[in-house]
């Protein structure tokens, strides 16, 4: 049987992080949707929503994709086969022991739910074994935090910019960060199922 290389090595990675603005629902879609019901890795997702939203996004992409899709609870412990989005008017956060964490902190880029502190508390909490996604949006959002999960050895994943509904949020993270993939959204979910199986 072909060892692993380490790089890939299925137990490399313990969780994805994934942040996305305009154009999020259905790029959210097109990613969840491709993925299988026992994937293993919990995903943790920022999508930049107006602070009355509810969880009705949950509840839709819930319905449409394998995977279980909900929003997080403050102290839930993550699970594999989950993704979690970050309620309207909160940061999710992530801690060392896998617990989820939101916050009512001010905003940051102009936003809350931000992608940054999303991924700087992911590499924080779990340093090489985070994957970083970057999608479709507009602003800044998510950059900074992609270069945190490179510095702390994670892999930084963008969807290529020609692809996007909104270019400039991959188009900023590419400009602090080498990424180890850039790739269109009908790509993402058999990367991402290769990287974790």
């Amino acid at each position: 049987m072909p060892s692993a290389t380490s790089h890939e090595s299925p137990k490399r990675f313990r969780v994805i992080v994934m942040g996305v603005s305009t154009g999020g629902v259905q790029a959210l879609k097109r990613v969840l949707g491709g993925l299988a019901a026992d994937f293993p890795l919990p995903i943790l997702i920022v999508q930049h929503m107006s602070p009355a939203s509810g969880d009705g996004l949950a509840k839709l992409l819930d319905q449409l994709c394998l995977l279980r899709i909900k929003e997080a609870d403050e102290e839930e412990v993550m699970q594999g086969g989950c993704a979690y989005l970050a309620p309207p008017n909160y940061h999710l956060l992530v801690e060392s022991n896998g617990s989820l964490s939101l916050s009512a902190e001010k905003p940051v880029n102009f936003a809350r739910p931000s992608v940054d502190v999303l991924f700087e508390s992911a590499a924080a909490a779990f340093g090489p074994a985070v994957i970083g996604i970057v999608l479709t949006g507009a602003g800044y959002d998510g950059g900074r935090g992609l270069l945190r999960i490179k510095e702390q050895g994670g892999m930084a994943i963008v969807q290529d910019p020609a692809d996007a509904d909104a270019s400039s949020m991959p188009k900023y993270a590419l400009s602090l960060v080498t990424a180890d993939h850039v790739a269109r959204l009908t790509e993402l979910p058999g990367l991402l199922t290769r990287l974790v199986s």
